[in-house]
């Protein structure tokens, strides 16, 4: 009443105490709304994923296991994207490319079991046969009882030239996808023969991605319509890969084309409903490569550290079980700056110590930033905890938020503006946290890893996200609130 009648009395008075809270605590510059309601699925064990190459010589270096431990890296696919079809497990070779030493399929099971992570696996169907597959299923999880789940046939089958531009090997004289599905069939009998309890997956194209769409001569459909009419009933999951684009394609570019990979996913999903029907919950949609760009270029610098993060929970949000990183080591490439660092036009999450002429990357090992931004995501939840919906304001900050199993909530605001901080204000529905302080832990400018924030200046209901920086968040709810 008091206010009111000195507002009446005086509006120039309240003109001005208005002005002076305004400036105590100016509008933030955007808003972040979390529906604890809304939920997107939960994280499951294999969330986090990389590949690992037999060409690798650094695959199984102790380094490697225990910076994907502490990333909680639950997945680690092998032998190696389009080198699958060309390599056989049994003789740990690969005709026609190169098999660093200390690569075999055991070596690089110590890896995976000093990460705690499991394996996904591919079995060779360019130049191999169901009965070599069914030999590896066996030995894994008969002989040595690895309890390998995740086994896909083959990996990028489509590219075999059928549609005429050929880069996966593939020895069958009939290269349509109808001949892929028939073998699909086929090799999964002879799997599931030797352990039904493994999961076979079955390579498509990513919706709005070549060759999708395209109808080869003589096919009913395209790769995926035809593929999947004729296989649902004996696979329990398909493979997609997803990059921004080529060479040149810039961090700021892919992050900007995150935008269309929800409905891409979704179109994967509407299709096995199509052909699934009543059975498409139960085979999940696995996104076992993905990068910023193809490949040569603008990899390894802090913008792609910001891409990683963003797509591997954009992916997960989406229905995906696994979201697998292009690549653990790959190898110095077309070196640039970028955000006033070298950028090795490396693919990998870690340096492998190559040069490119007289530039050379630091120590094998050594974590570029993608890294940090898988890493980083793992700040928010582990295998059990719940994808809940968060919703930015602000084309270039993200939000992402993980409702956990104790009754926690965690947010990750990711800043893509490279010369500004942003205020964030904080909203929840369904969640009301508690006055005590947010946990709060930053990747950013100056920090060597991810750095734990104390300095107070974070609450359940502003933050500021410093430039290319993310911050993660862990939230109390209030007492009584549930």
């Amino acid at each position: 009443a008091l206010a009111a009648a000195i507002a009446l009395l005086s509006p120039t008075l309240a003109a001005g105490a208005a002005s002076a809270t305004a400036r105590e605590a100016p509008a933030a510059e955007v808003a972040v709304r979390i529906n604890t309601q809304a939920s997107l699925g939960r994280l499951s064990d294999t969330a986090r994923g990389v590949n690992a190459a037999v060409w690798d010589a650094h695959m199984n270096d102790p380094e490697v296991a225990a910076l994907m431990k502490a990333a909680d890296v639950g997945a680690m696919r092998y032998p190696g994207g389009s080198y699958a079809d060309i390599y056989h497990w049994e003789t740990h070779t690969a005709p026609g490319g190169y098999v660093a030493p200390g690569t075999d399929f055991d070596s690089f099971m110590g890896t995976v079991r000093a990460a705690g992570a499991q394996p996904i696996l591919i079995a060779n169907y360019g130049s191999g046969t169901p009965e070599e597959a069914a030999g590896w299923v066996r030995y894994a999880n008969v002989t040595k009882d690895y309890g390998a789940r995740y086994w896909e046939i083959g990996n990028e089958i489509y590219g075999n030239g059928h549609y005429g531009n050929g880069w996966e090997h593939d020895e069958h004289e009939d290269k349509s996808p109808r001949e892929y599905a028939r073998q699909v069939r086929a090799y999964a009998g002879a799997m599931k023969a030797v352990d039904p309890t493994i999961k076979i997956g079955a390579v498509l194209t990513t919706p709005g991605h070549w060759p999708d769409g395209v109808v080869g001569e003589g096919d009913p459909g395209d790769w995926n319509h035809t593929v999947l009419s004729e296989v649902t009933d004996v696979i329990d999951f398909v493979s997609v890969h997803w990059y921004a684009g080529g060479a040149d394609t810039t961090a700021e570019d892919a992050m900007a084309r995150l935008t269309r990979l929800p409905g891409e996913l979704r179109e994967v999903r509407s299709q096995l409903d199509r052909y699934a029907g009543a059975d498409s919950p139960r085979i999940g949609i696995a996104l076992t490569e993905i990068n910023t760009n193809t490949g040569g270029a603008m990899l390894t610098a802090r913008p792609n550290g910001l891409f990683a993060a963003d797509a591997y929970l954009t992916a997960l949000e989406n229905g995906v079980f696994t979201v697998d990183w292009w690549n653990t080591h790959n190898g110095a490439g077309r070196i640039t700056t970028v955000d006033g660092e070298t950028d090795y036009g490396d693919m990998g999450m870690l340096s492998s110590g190559g040069c490119t002429g007289d530039v050379c990357e630091p120590a094998p090992n050594t974590p570029f930033h993608p890294y940090y931004g898988m890493k980083m995501t793992s700040e928010l939840g582990t295998a059990g905890d719940t994808l809940v919906a968060a919703a930015s304001s602000a084309q270039d900050v993200s939000a992402h938020a993980v409702h956990r199993r104790d009754g926690r909530l965690s947010v990750l605001l990711v800043n893509k503006d490279p010369d500004a901080a942003r205020t964030v204000d904080l909203e929840y529905a369904g969640f009301t946290p508690s006055a005590a302080a947010p946990e709060v832990s930053r990747y950013a400018r100056g920090d060597g890893d991810i750095t734990d924030v104390t300095d107070g200046g974070a609450s359940a209901s502003r933050v500021a996200v410093p430039p290319y920086g993310m911050l993660a968040l862990t939230l109390t709810t209030r007492a009584g609130t549930g």
